[in-house]
């Protein structure tokens, strides 16, 4: 029988996975991981991403022993990797589901030629976007700017339904290569061991996902277009980190969702949520059409901004890591940084004003922001987290413009009135210990404002 290598990357389930479905039906499957982290243009991942990563793949192997599949581990280059293993293997196809950042796209086209000339069968699979970017386009045939029009066009769409997982008896059952042990890639932190936190605020495993999208369905999508904007409460679905890996895939939400919006027709609830399923497929367009969307800013204007240098300046040097450690003074900000650290999340109307807060009141490179948030968030995606820094920026597809400064202070009161999410992650806030704001609101407002006059023309 035909042996077929399913490899996957942020794809990390066994239910709607095209690739692995196709691959059962091929003969005999084998699965592999691959962490690529040396490629070309590959960002490696950060250290909250690794922990997540590790037990997300020891949830996968469970799943696929229970489907009779083995599960193979290689760190390094994704093409030496995955023609090594079909090499080794006698494989006669290789699938994996689809990717659209550019380095990534890159290695999957050489794996794709590689088998070509080896005589392999080579088949990439859509799984991770609603919709392809290259098949949404403009009436002028380039990529959407505005995500108003964008989503109005793939939400127009009718989406396939999702995949059930194979059924047991197709796995490979002759010698494996050889793998690599999880425990020798060392993505769990040892000493200090900083994942306390983590390790009680997620469950990093496909099951739990579906869990959370079935609680948030039943118990709070009918309040969710108030109830995300405060923090104190659980008003949000949780789900990003399941999405991120894959554990989930917008396939199985946007099914699930669809009987909840017909139940909840005079609810917003549902209909709002399904945008935030619309903006991260409209920042996957974005990455695929711009693909160093984390270094370069979109709108080119901003290339002359007169940020403050940390290298250079040691107030904004401090101040950066006041930020961090969340020590500015401003308990809003503080708060939401705390909550990082301790979880690897951060609630949505916290990440605007912080990120805000970063941007224009520290008048610190957006791109600074990006990095401390790509190492210590658990979704941190190779899209949305650059995308949503420079819409806060100014610098993105359909930015917030850099006039509109978000006050952490206004903010706090219209979204946290009685201060429970501030006073839960800075316990010493109303007391001696609590430091005195690093930079004056009003002041610094005026001062962006300046620096981006600078540059309007």
């Amino acid at each position: 029988m035909n042996v077929s290598l399913v490899w996957f990357r942020d794809d990390l389930r066994v239910a709607d996975h095209p690739a692995l479905t196709a691959a059962a039906g091929d003969g005999q499957a084998v699965a592999l991981y691959v962490l690529d982290e040396v490629s070309a243009g590959i960002r490696p991942l950060g250290g909250a991403a690794h922990w997540w990563l590790h037990h997300a793949l020891v949830d996968l192997r469970q799943e696929l022993d229970a489907l009779g599949i083995p599960l193979l581990l290689r760190r390094g280059a994704g093409l030496d990797m995955v023609t090594a293993v079909a090499t080794e293997l006698g494989a006669g196809s290789i699938r994996w589901n689809r990717r659209y950042g550019g380095p990534e796209r890159t290695v999957d086209a050489e794996v794709k030629l590689w088998a070509q000339e080896h005589g392999l069968h080579a088949e990439s699979h859509q799984a991770n976007l609603l919709h392809e970017p290259w098949k949404v386009t403009t009436g002028a045939g380039g990529p959407y700017r505005v995500f108003t029009p964008f989503w109005r066009t793939v939400s127009a769409h009718d989406f396939r339904a999702p995949l059930d997982a194979p059924d047991p008896g197709h796995g490979f059952a002759g010698e494996l290569p050889h793998g690599d042990g999880l425990q020798d890639w060392g993505l769990l932190p040892h000493t200090p061991d900083w994942a306390q936190g983590l390790r009680e605020s997620w469950t990093p495993t496909a099951a739990a996902g579906h869990e959370r999208l079935e609680g948030f369905l039943a118990e709070r999508v009918a309040d969710y277009s108030e109830a995300r904007d405060r923090p104190a409460i659980n008003g949000t679905s949780g789900l990003s980190p399941y999405l991120r890996w894959g554990q989930l895939s917008p396939f199985q939400i946007w099914a699930a969702l669809g009987p909840r919006r017909r139940e909840l027709a005079g609810s917003n609830g549902p209909g709002v949520f399904a945008t935030e399923l619309g903006w991260r497929e409209f920042c996957w367009h974005q990455l695929f059409h711009n693909p160093e969307l984390a270094t370069t800013n979109l709108r080119t204007q901003f290339n002359q901004f007169p940020w403050r240098d940390p290298a250079n300046d040691p107030d904004a040097a401090a101040q950066l890591q006041a930020w961090k450690q969340g020590r500015t003074g401003i308990p809003l900000v503080d708060a939401g940084l705390r909550e990082l650290w301790h979880s690897g999340a951060m609630h949505n109307r916290v990440r605007m004003v912080v990120a805000s807060f970063l941007i224009k009141n520290l008048r610190l490179d957006w791109r600074l922001g990006e990095a401390w948030f790509w190492d210590t968030l658990v979704d941190a995606d190779a899209a949305s987290n650059p995308a949503n820094w420079q819409w806060v920026a100014g610098s993105g597809a359909d930015a917030s413009p850099y006039f509109r400064i978000f006050n952490p202070v206004t903010q706090a009161k219209k979204f946290d009135a009685e201060g429970r999410y501030t006073t839960h992650w800075i316990p010493e806030l109303l007391t001696g210990a609590y430091p005195e704001p690093i930079v004056d609101l009003q002041e610094t407002r005026r001062e962006a404002l300046d620096a981006y006059a600078s540059i309007k023309d």
